[in-house]
């Protein structure tokens, strides 16, 4: 799929002129920047991955036939070079969640065609429920059609290899940038174990305080050209991308948000990360009105960082990684995958069967899970720490608390696995905490008590070698 697609103009429904007229044009605000003291390179690309036929639309635990478009769906990548020659690409993307088993062919073409190395590249994915399927990404949600896993495969195996070509088009365009950053505020999200759904409209509408925690930040990086054009924003926000669960195409309320700031900074690229939203929803939710509603909320918060004073970030990268392994509680047995087959739960129930073919044909379980976990330090200004699968926000709060001013924290990068639950909520059990690993392929249904710390350990040494002093 051609990455020259022409991005169709869809912003009729996200406020455009109320936006317009309470935004300065990126070309007056940075038009005024000096020119020199632009250290870095920066190179974007950007492609429509769009399904051209029916790949059924990802999550929710069910078959869903997709039915036309709302606007298309993107994949985009910065890559960055520091004085030094060090490089580091960044991927988002609209797809419900990347598989290790998709994510691990991006990174070996990568590192054959450009020498980059694991810790050298993070994939990214919203969680948005209006993409499509992926591989095995949540395998047992759906029922099994073969014709359906054939256009799986093929539309997976078109996205590795328009993965490595992004890439690739990302690094070819480095030129000279500026890179700044500062954050804004959006406050749609709501912590989904502590407040009802069906109660939310009301509390609001009385102005009543909603419960648990939250992470309502929205930080902000900018890179901007010598001629002072902004050529990319990158925003995150820790909120799954849930609004909408009808059967059209559509980047959900962080699909909206890009449109609109790309229609407000003419020439750049608004680019996506879901920051530690696992147990946090947009509410209420279910329309498209709402959708846009959020979308345009999260633009504002955009903007709003944007009119502020930014901190530019000096020009040193550095890069780290490293597989840590999350126990299981327990793996699951025969004989319980046994009496999973005739589960009432059509999930539990296709997981059993699919987990005992393999059995059958020899395989063993393993004890614990694979987790990706990178730090990127950008100057001394920007900390980023970015970990696989849905990472509750849990995880950000204590993570910025811990390393302080310009440290990102996001989930959703890698590979999709599960919930990460920190350890309050695996203790209080519920959804993201307890026996559900099944929903997710998993040869267990519960992770073990301690993979919190297990995963903060490992953060705190790969923080540690981003800010060695070399």
């Amino acid at each position: 799929m051609s990455g020259l697609v022409s991005r169709r103009t869809f912003l009729g429904h996200c406020h455009r002129a109320a936006a317009l007229a309470a935004f300065t044009p990126s070309s007056l605000v940075y038009g005024q920047e000096p020119a020199n003291g632009f250290p870095w390179k920066a190179g974007i690309a950007r492609s429509v991955i769009t399904p051209e036929k029916a790949v059924w639309l990802a999550g929710y635990g069910s078959k869903r036939s997709p039915e036309g478009k709302l606007h298309d769906l993107w994949m985009k990548a910065l890559a960055l070079e520091d004085t030094a020659g060090q490089r580091a690409v960044l991927i988002t993307s609209d797809f419900q969640g990347v598989p290790r088993s998709m994510s691990d062919l991006v990174f070996a073409e990568a590192e054959k065609r450009f020498g980059l190395k694991r810790d050298q590249i993070l994939f990214t994915f919203s969680h948005n429920h209006c993409g499509p399927r992926l591989g095995d990404d949540l395998i047992d949600y759906y029922p099994v059609e073969a014709d359906q896993e054939e256009l799986v495969q093929q539309y997976t195996a078109r996205m590795v290899t328009e993965t490595v070509e992004l890439i690739g088009r990302a690094l070819a365009a480095l030129a000279p940038a500026r890179l700044q950053q500062g954050s804004g505020k959006a406050t749609f999200a709501v912590n989904r174990r502590n407040n009802r759904e069906a109660d939310i409209p009301q509390l609001l509408a009385d102005g009543a305080a909603l419960k648990g925690p939250v992470d309502h930040t929205v930080p902000v990086l900018t890179v901007t050209r010598p001629d002072g054009t902004l050529a990319a924003i990158l925003f995150g926000y820790a909120c799954h991308p849930t609004t909408l669960s009808f059967l059209q195409w559509c980047g959900d309320y962080p699909g909206f948000a890009q449109l609109e700031l790309e229609q407000n900074h003419p020439g750049a690229t608004a680019m996506f990360v879901n920051t530690c939203g696992g147990d946090q929803n947009p509410l209420p939710r279910r329309t498209v009105a709402l959708c846009e509603k959020y979308g345009h909320q999260l633009a504002v918060g955009v903007e709003e960082a944007l009119k502020q004073p930014l901190t530019p970030i000096a020009a040193t990268l550095r890069t780290a990684f490293e597989i840590v392994d999350l126990p299981y509680l327990m793996v699951v047995s025969r004989d319980e995958l046994t009496a999973y087959r005739q589960d009432r739960n059509a999930i539990r129930a296709r997981w059993a069967e699919r987990l005992l073919k393999k059995l059958d044909a020899g395989d063993t379980f393993e004890a614990a899970y694979p987790y990706p976990v990178h730090a990127w330090k950008l100057g001394g200004e920007m900390l980023v720490i970015a970990q696989g699968a849905e990472t509750v926000v849990d995880y950000a709060l204590r993570f910025k608390q811990k390393y302080g001013p310009g440290t990102w924290v996001m989930g959703y990068t890698d590979d999709m696995i599960s919930y990460i639950p920190s350890r309050r909520v695996w203790d209080e059990g519920g959804y993201e905490g307890g026996s559900n690993l099944f929903e997710y392929g998993r040869p267990a249904l519960r992770w073990a008590g301690d993979i919190e710390e297990r995963i903060a350990a490992t953060v705190e040494k790969l923080v540690a070698q981003v800010r060695a002093k070399q």
